[in-house]
This record gives C-alpha cells, sequence and structure tokens, in this order.
C-alpha cells in the first residue's frame, strides 16, 4: 500500500515501533489480539489497529503539499479537513480559511471567492451541486481534491447499481459531511434515500412491504429522500451503500435485514435474490473494519477501563467508543491535555455531546490495566502523549523511551 508524507509531528517513534513490529508478526492482518504494554503499576493494552487510515494520510498530504508549493495565494477548505482538532488548527495556523462549518453553515461568502483562489476538498468529499458552484466562479473543483479513495469506491457502487435501476439506501448520519456528498452523487443516478440506523431501516421496511402508506413516507424520512421519490416505485429494487465511518457490523445487519424483506416480499430464493436486492459488500472500508475489529479483539482480554482518543466530532471514533462502552468504562478524549492529573479527567459524552469533569477515573489496585485505542484521523504523536501521561501519574513516564528501544530491535 502507498506510503504518504505525512509532517513529522503527527509521528510517533513509540507507536511506530510498536506497529512496525506487529506487521512483521502478522502480515496478514488475523491478529486482532492487543499489544501489551507492561510497566508494572500500569499496563496498557494497545489496540491492534488504530489511528490515521489511507484516506486520511492522503489528505493530509495533499492539503499540506498544497499550502507549501502556493505561498501567498488565499488557500480554503471546504470544511475541516478530517475531524481532528490538532490537523485541523494546524492548517489553519499556516493560513488556510474554512469556507463552512462541518454542518453546512457558510463561514465564507461564495461571492467573496475569485478564480485565482485555491480550494481544497476535504477527505470527506463534496456535493455535485458545491462543485458546480465552484466552477462557475472560475474555480477548477477537483484539482485539489483529497476525497479518501474509499469514499469514492462508495459513490462508484452506488452509481452502478443507480444505472441497473435499483434505489440506493445510505446507511449515514444524515447531517454528515460524508452522507451529504454521498447522497448527492447518488440521486443524480437514481432514487435515493438515507437510514441513520436499524431503527431507521426497520421504518423503511414496512413501506416496502406495504404495512404503512406511501403517504405517511415524509413523516418518518422527511429531508432523507432525493426529489421525487415513488415509494411504491422505488422501494422494489435496492441496494445498501454506507458512509464509510459508521459501524461495520450495522451496516452490514442492515443490509441483510432489507435483504430478507426483499426475499419474504417477492417469494426469492439465493439464486435469485439479485433481481430485487444489489450486492454492495465490497463498500464497506478496510480501515473502519479493522480498527472496529481490533477494538472487538481487545475487549476479549480483561481490563479495568478503556481510553480512546479521537476528535469529538469523529463519527468513526465515536464508534469506537460505543463498542467498548458495552463492557467498561470508557473515557473518550481528544488528547493527553484532557487527562487533568491522577484524579480528574475531562471527556466527551458524545451521546449528549457535552464535556464532563470526572473524578477518580483511575482505580486504586497494585496493577490498573487500560485499553487504548484510537480513532482514523487522531496522530500517532497524540496517542503517545496519552501514554506519556499516564504514565507520568506513576512516576515512570521513562520508561516509555526503553519501550520504544524494545519494540524498534524486535
Amino acid at each position: 500500500m502507498k506510503t504518504f508524507e505525512v509532517p513529522v509531528i503527527y509521528r510517533s517513534p513509540l507507536i511506530s515501533a510498536i506497529k512496525n513490529s506487529r506487521k512483521q508478526q502478522d502480515r496478514m492482518k488475523k491478529d486482532f489480539t492487543p499489544t501489551t504494554l507492561d510497566f508494572g503499576p500500569l499496563k496498557i493494552l494497545l489496540a491492534r489497529h488504530f489511528g490515521f487510515c489511507y484516506g486520511v494520510e492522503n489528505a493530509i498530504e495533499i492539503a499540506f503539499k498544497t499550502v507549501e508549493e502556493n505561498p501567498g495565494k488565499r488557500i480554503f477548505l471546504l470544511s475541516e479537513m478530517i475531524h481532528n482538532p490538532h490537523v485541523n488548527n494546524d492548517l489553519l495556523q499556516r493560513g488556510v480559511q474554512f469556507i463552512m462549518d462541518t454542518s453546512g453553515k457558510q463561514l465564507v461568502p461564495w461571492e467573496s471567492l475569485n478564480e485565482t483562489d485555491i480550494v481544497i476538498i476535504p477527505a470527506f468529499g463534496t456535493t455535485l451541486e458545491i462543485e458546480s458552484q465552484l466552477s462557475s466562479l472560475g474555480i477548477e473543483p477537483l484539482k485539489y481534491n483529497t476525497t479518501c479513495p474509499f469514499v469514492e469506491r462508495v459513490w462508484n457502487k452506488a452509481e452502478q447499481i443507480g444505472k441497473k435501476d435499483y434505489t440506493v439506501i445510505v446507511h449515514g448520519k444524515p447531517n454528515h459531511e460524508e452522507t451529504r456528498a454521498t447522497f448527492s452523487h447518488s440521486r443524480f443516478n437514481t432514487a435515493t434515500i438515507v437510514v441513520k440506523d436499524m431503527s431507521e431501516a426497520l421504518q423503511l421496511a414496512t413501506f416496502i412491504t406495504g404495512e404503512k402508506p406511501a403517504a405517511a413516507f415524509d413523516q418518518y424520512f422527511k429531508g432523507q429522500y432525493s426529489p421525487g421519490f415513488d415509494v411504491e416505485k422505488d422501494l422494489q429494487r435496492v441496494g445498501v451503500v454506507n458512509q464509510t465511518t459508521m459501524l461495520a457490523t450495522e451496516t452490514q445487519a442492515i443490509a441483510d435485514y432489507i435483504r430478507q424483506v426483499m426475499m419474504e416480499k417477492y417469494q426469492l430464493t439465493e439464486n435469485n435474490i439479485g433481481e430485487r436486492f444489489a450486492d454492495t459488500r465490497d463498500t464497506l472500508c478496510y480501515a473502519t473494519n479493522d480498527n472496529q475489529s481490533a477494538v472487538t479483539g481487545m475487549l476479549q482480554v480483561p481490563a479495568d477501563m478503556a481510553i480512546v482518543v479521537g476528535g469529538y466530532n469523529s463519527s468513526n471514533t465515536s464508534h469506537l467508543v460505543e463498542l467498548c462502552e458495552e463492557k467498561l468504562p470508557t473515557y473518550f478524549i481528544s488528547a493527553e491535555d484532557k487527562l487533568l492529573n491522577a484524579e480528574e479527567l475531562l471527556h466527551w459524552d458524545f451521546h449528549h455531546k457535552q464535556e464532563l469533569h470526572s473524578r477518580k477515573f483511575l482505580p486504586v489496585k497494585d496493577q490498573v490495566t487500560i485499553l487504548l485505542t484510537s480513532g482514523a484521523s487522531c496522530p500517532d504523536a497524540v496517542v503517545e502523549g496519552v501514554i506519556r501521561k499516564l504514565l507520568s501519574f506513576y512516576g515512570i513516564e521513562d520508561k516509555a523511551d526503553a519501550l520504544t528501544a524494545t519494540f524498534a530491535n524486535t
């Protein structure tokens, strides 16, 4: 797989040594057990896969090269490059401006842009409408395009099945940048609807079967379907694609459920299900799969608590938190500075969108075991910072350097 030129400030000698060692031992990526870092009073179980994915590294390389190669020019990002505050702040400090926030609210008026400006499309991609807007301003919309290749693969699959007269069901958060982009590209070719979770998939099924009347469709899916959507006609042939950062298991569960509904309604078999349901399993992102599988593997090992590191508005990170919360007390932090001291920390409650201040988060025992992972947009340097901060609470931060040397020599 291609390697990228990512700023050294995001790299970590310790994490790189650990990842390289695991890669040598498990080149086929079949082993999802965590890496054990035993520091005596503190044991850290580090997920097998975590941190920057292919799409994120690709986006960072393009964005930073664009800044370096265009001194004196005005450079804009449509919105946040990725959902990580460290990377976005670094770009802001280099003079990059955001045209919109993550919800699509305009921060820089379109009319203030001109054809000499540079506009970077973030890793989530963008809508066809925004591409058209940029073109109308004389700005080549895809010249500085950092859209993740795996997001584009979803668009390609949606186009492919759309041209075969399947309606596209997008599993994603309706207001997320990636879902908005996927919806825009898909609806250009075919009828499209967004479902955010299994609950909405269950509701959609009642319209597929006719249990609920078409007239009630807008009540359940207002703002989540393409113009002119015909409930009676457009739900006869369907396929499911996803926002790549959703829970892979949930996307598959939704696809399997809708598939079964179509089989029962039209009395189909495994041999002819393709007449009504498109196979789209190849749209699941490898990094999302690997990171989530690594957390599942990590949770098989006894531990006292879990820490998940990443941007608070990161979808893929929040799903790692969800998985950990099912089994352990879990703290979602954005960086080491959220670990205030051995008694207190600040952490994000993504269910209620608020930062909490908790005390006595570390158990009092001879050896505390912590599961540790991070989202796909979190720099490894931040994860090392968290490890060092935890070690400092036990007065053993120097052990991190010795560990780096140990893994580098394995």
